[in-house]
Formats: structure tokens, C-alpha cells, sequence
């Protein structure tokens, strides 16, 4: 497929935001990684995956504080995804390179590739986000995610099958999808395919090796085959539900733009961090309980423009961000809580599969000023 770009002829509002992001490092004196706070939070994250795991494998308790402490671990996989392996996988984690790989190889210890991970993510999704065709995080099947997408009938109810689609992703992830990936190495259809190292290759087959032998065959040999079935859906279905809904809410909502470029130039006509800003939305930056738990991925804007600047920096970014947005007139999305931005998603995914039509743009949620 050829490769979209974007308007390179004026940049000023990057320009002007970096500046002020750039003055704001130099002048503190700080470090755009992690840093102390994002290694000890990690550190906890990982002890909890470790109690959480040997507490069910080897000390299983009775049927409801197991089913309980499988949601646990659900939440903790998800955690780990945005706060460890997110961060590692943009070289954000911390100064230290073998830091960053730690933190980015930490999906394959939860049965993930990495070596897939950053070119449909750190490659088609960030610089070509909501695009049709580019970014594979929105080609969703059996799901409508915007006017450009073919309607079919069982999309009038996809507002209603969504909750299966979304907590079953992480499973079909690891299971199905990367497998597709790795036997026609693309990462979409569109996509051209990329040869594989010899290494990714080993290390592919011996992430799958080690996922399925530490969550499925010891547990079987341990507490049974339908206990460890039953906790591996759970915990599965948790964390699939956890990341799907993130990134909904991010990108997925009434207002969020889904660009088509220019059919004789493949051309998006806005500069690259002003489409950013326009597909993309906040929400609840002002709870500490959501951005501890999802890595600052709530305040999504600032990552998409300063993908390499770690989350425990994006409160005192966004500042910059909403005053650079009224300075050039480039609409800022952010829903003030979680239900908020979630009931915008449901509303968007519901006018998508009406069969009758509707109109998407309706105005979202516009802060005030910070």
C-alpha cells in the first residue's frame, strides 16, 4: 500500500508546542524517562503477577477468591501492558537501554511479540492513527468503527456483541493473531510483507512455548484442566477488556477524526501533530487512581505527540497542550471521567451500525481552561 504523509509545509504548531515542552525539561533540569517513580511502580507490578500467579498454581484457595484473584490478575497483566512493557517498547521506561528492552520484552512474558508490537503500534498506529487501511488498531472484525467502513447488517447490534469482541482481543491476540502475523508477515492485510531475522524467529516460538507452558500446561498439572481454563478465561477476558477499552476511549469516540487522504496524492492536508491532536481524545486526567493504573494512556494526546517522553511527565504537558490548541484553533477532545468518555464510545459504535444512518460528528466533552 502506498504510504500515506502528511503536510510538511507548515508545522508551526508542533513547532510551538515542542518549544515550549523542550524549554520546560531544560529549565527543570529533568529527564523525559520514567525515572525512581515509574521503577518501583513497576517493581510492585511485578511482584504482584509473581504472589498473584504462585498463590492460584500452587496454593489455590477456595472457588470465589480464586475467580477474584484471576480479575486481579487480569488488571495486573493490563497494568504491566501500559505502565512496563508500553514505556519500554517507546524507549521512555528509562535511560538505560537494556532497561527499556526489560520493560518492551515483558509482553512476551505475557505471551506477546514485541518484534510485532512496535511496528503495528510504534509504526502504523502512531503515525498514521485512524487512518483506514494504515492503522491496524481500528480494523476491528465484526466491528464498525467509522463512516468509512463497509456496513453490514450485524452492525445495527454491535453496540450490544462489543463486550465479547473486546474482553476476548487479548486472547485472540496471543493465541491467533500473532500467529497470522507471523505466518504471513504482514501486519494487516494492506501491509507488505517484511522478513523475519533469525532470532525473532526463536524468540517468537520460545515466547509461545513459555506462555503456554506456564499459564496452561503447569496449572493443569497442578489444579486441573477446567479450574485452569476457567482462570485463564477470566484473567484473559479482564485484561482484553482493560486494553480494548483504553484504547477506545483514546481514539474510538463522538468527535475524533478519521482522515482520508487526498485520492490523487495520498496526502493528509493537516501537519502530522495537528492530525494527532484531532484523532485522538483525553479522559479523566484529573484521577490519579485511573493514570496510576493506565500508565498516563489517559492522557492520550500528549503521548501520540511526545511518544518518547515517559507518562509521569504528560500533567504538566497537557498545560502546554490545551493553551498551543487555543493559540491555533486545533480542537482539544478530553471527557472529564471514564463513563463519560465510555458512554461517547458506545454512543459513536451505536450511530455507526444504525441501518437507517446518523450523524457522527457530535460535539464531546471541551475543557476548561487549565
Amino acid at each position: 500500500m502506498t504510504k500515506v504523509s502528511f503536510n510538511s509545509q507548515n508545522t508551526l504548531f508542533y513547532n510551538t508546542l515542542k518549544s515550549k515542552v523542550d524549554n520546560y525539561f531544560i529549565s527543570n533540569n529533568l529527564c523525559v524517562s520514567g525515572g525512581w517513580r515509574l521503577f518501583f511502580k513497576s517493581l510492585f507490578l511485578i511482584a504482584s503477577l509473581v504472589g498473584l500467579y504462585v498463590t492460584l498454581v500452587f496454593f489455590t484457595p477456595n472457588v470465589w477468591v480464586s475467580v477474584l484473584l484471576c480479575c486481579f490478575l487480569g488488571l495486573t497483566f493490563a497494568a504491566i501492558g501500559f505502565n512496563i512493557m508500553h514505556e519500554g517498547g517507546h524507549g521512555s521506561f528509562s535511560k538505560n537501554k537494556i532497561l527499556n528492552a526489560f520493560g518492551a520484552y515483558s509482553l512476551n512474558i505475557m505471551g506477546g511479540t514485541i518484534y510485532f508490537w512496535k511496528q503495528k503500534h510504534n509504526i502504523n498506529h502512531h503515525t498514521y492513527t485512524n487512518i483506514d487501511g494504515m492503522d491496524h488498531d481500528i480494523d476491528i472484525k465484526f466491528m464498525r468503527m467509522h463512516s468509512e467502513q463497509e456496513k453490514h447488517g450485524y452492525h445495527k447490534y454491535q453496540h450490544l456483541y462489543w463486550v465479547v469482541l473486546y474482553g476476548i482481543s487479548y486472547m485472540a491476540w496471543i493465541l491467533f493473531q500473532d500467529f497470522e502475523k507471523y505466518f504471513t508477515q504482514k501486519m494487516g492485510p494492506k501491509d507488505s510483507p517484511r522478513k523475519m531475522a533469525f532470532q525473532e524467529h526463536l524468540i517468537f516460538w520460545s515466547t509461545k512455548v513459555f506462555y503456554v507452558s506456564v499459564y496452561l500446561v503447569i496449572p493443569m498439572l497442578m489444579v486441573g484442566v477446567l479450574p485452569t481454563i476457567a482462570g485463564f478465561l477470566i484473567a484473559g477476558f479482564v485484561c482484553g477488556y482493560s486494553i480494548s477499552i483504553v484504547f477506545q476511549l483514546a481514539h474510538v469516540i463522538e468527535g475524533t477524526q478519521f482522515p482520508v487522504p487526498h485520492p490523487a496524492t495520498n496526502k493528509i492536508e493537516e501537519e502530522w501533530a495537528v492530525h494527532q491532536v484531532t484523532t485522538t481524545a483525553n479522559f479523566a486526567t484529573r484521577s490519579k487512581l485511573v493514570s496510576w493504573f493506565v500508565g498516563g494512556l489517559n492522557f492520550q494526546v500528549e503521548h501520540h505527540l511526545f511518544p518518547r517522553i515517559s507518562h509521569i511527565h504528560y500533567p504538566q504537558i497537557n498545560k502546554f497542550v490545551i493553551e498551543t490548541c487555543k493559540e491555533f484553533n486545533v480542537r482539544y477532545i478530553e471527557h472529564p471521567t471514564v463513563l463519560s468518555a465510555f458512554v461517547s464510545h458506545l454512543t459513536h459504535i451505536k450511530n455507526l451500525g444504525d441501518p437507517v444512518g446518523a450523524t457522527f460528528k457530535t460535539p464531546a466533552y471541551q475543557p476548561q481552561e487549565a
